[in-house]
């Protein structure tokens, strides 16, 4: 013990107590502290129990160090998100973070930034001991050289889509119902030359609301194989690139309805042909999917399925944090939460419909 140790302790106030304070009165080393706090299977029993009387007695982070202790658990969750810059996952991980919150637990975002290469720090975190469960918002399961996340042994909880070949609880919408109920409002207006605008390729949320717009169509009459379908990703560039492609057809081969596979595609789609001049909806008819707040500020308004996010964020956490407290629960492997078509100004009857004549 140090020769600062074995002397008197000094009064520390409790807002100012650091972890050197917590090592003093321990008698060990800041180091033996940080491994007793955050990696205590590393540490001797004797060892750990030295270091939280002493977390007790100086007040250190009392709820969140003690507890960890204790539960042998780090308190944290961590959550993997293809791309925080996207709006559609900020109200998400609102919920995430609210239920989180209530029970004690702090959240670690695992940005993804929509890059492969960046899960690999995510699964050392998780094999490290640093995060006691894992929500993945991002369709696969991270992997680093040989080591897969599942083999981790923390409780995995999937949010918003599915992880493709792997068994894992997943709390998600009705993206196949309520696309194939976006093709019956598009034909009900009189559509029959349709349009899509996918997400990427393989994506299982996109794979889902492909099928239902595909179903609803054939529900009317219409020929699924005839949809005119670009590719793209959950992002603007996406339907700039598909709006592109749509003014190079010729006026008369269009489709007159268009659906988006989300929001921000929807909105870049509308920016490039209404600069060209081809009046929405009077000319075609964009609906995106999410309910993201930009579709309702945008020109026109945009007719959208609005998820609810908050609510699905809350309810993969509740989920996880059953699990994390009963080990033995089997939580249901499949959750759908209800998704709603929003009908706002983008959307109107088909050009022959309305009366009016392909210009453009």
């Amino acid at each position: 013990m140090s020769g600062r140790a074995a002397g008197k302790r000094r009064q520390v106030p409790r807002s100012s107590v650091t972890i050197q304070d917590v090592a003093d009165r321990a008698g060990v080393s800041t180091a033996t502290v940080s491994r007793a706090l955050m990696t205590p299977d590393r540490v001797r029993a004797e060892t750990r129990e030295q270091v939280l009387q002493a977390v007790a007695a100086t007040g250190y982070t009392p709820n969140r160090a003690a507890r960890s202790l204790r539960a042998r658990k780090a308190m944290m969750a961590m959550v993997i998100v293809p791309n925080v810059g996207n709006p559609f996952f900020s109200e998400v991980l609102r919920g995430i973070d609210a239920a989180l919150s209530e029970n004690g637990y702090g959240l670690i975002i695992g940005n993804l930034d929509n890059s492969h290469a960046r899960e690999r720090h995510f699964v050392d975190l998780a094999f490290a001991g640093q995060v006691d469960g894992v929500l993945l918002m991002n369709g696969w399961m991270p992997v680093k050289d040989d080591r897969q996340l599942q083999d981790a042994g923390v409780p995995i909880v999937s949010v918003g889509t599915n992880v493709i070949e792997t068994e894992v609880p997943m709390i998600i919408v009705q993206n196949r119902e309520a696309s194939e109920e976006i093709a019956c409002h598009l034909t009900g207006l009189g559509h029959r030359r349709l349009g899509y605008i996918s997400g990427p390729l393989g994506n299982w949320v996109d794979a889902q609301r492909w099928q239902g717009y595909r179903e609803g169509a054939a529900a009317t009459g219409l020929d699924p194989d005839s949809i005119v379908r670009w590719g793209g990703r959950f992002d603007f560039r996406a339907g700039s690139a598909a709006g592109a492609a749509f003014l190079a057809m010729a006026p008369a081969q269009r489709p007159t309805g268009v659906f988006a596979a989300s929001d921000e595609i929807a909105i870049g789609f509308l920016k490039v042909v209404r600069s060209a001049g081809v009046r929405v909806p009077e000319d075609v008819s964009v609906v995106g999917f999410d309910g993201i707040e930009y579709a309702d500020y945008c020109e026109p308004t945009l007719t959208t399925v609005h998820q609810p996010r908050h609510e699905l964020g809350r309810a993969g956490a509740m989920v996880l944090l059953r699990m994390l407290d009963q080990p033995a629960w089997q939580p249901p492997m499949r959750t759908d939460l209800k998704a709603k078509l929003i009908v706002r100004d983008s959307t109107g009857p088909a050009p022959a419909a309305a009366g009016s004549a392909d210009r453009r």
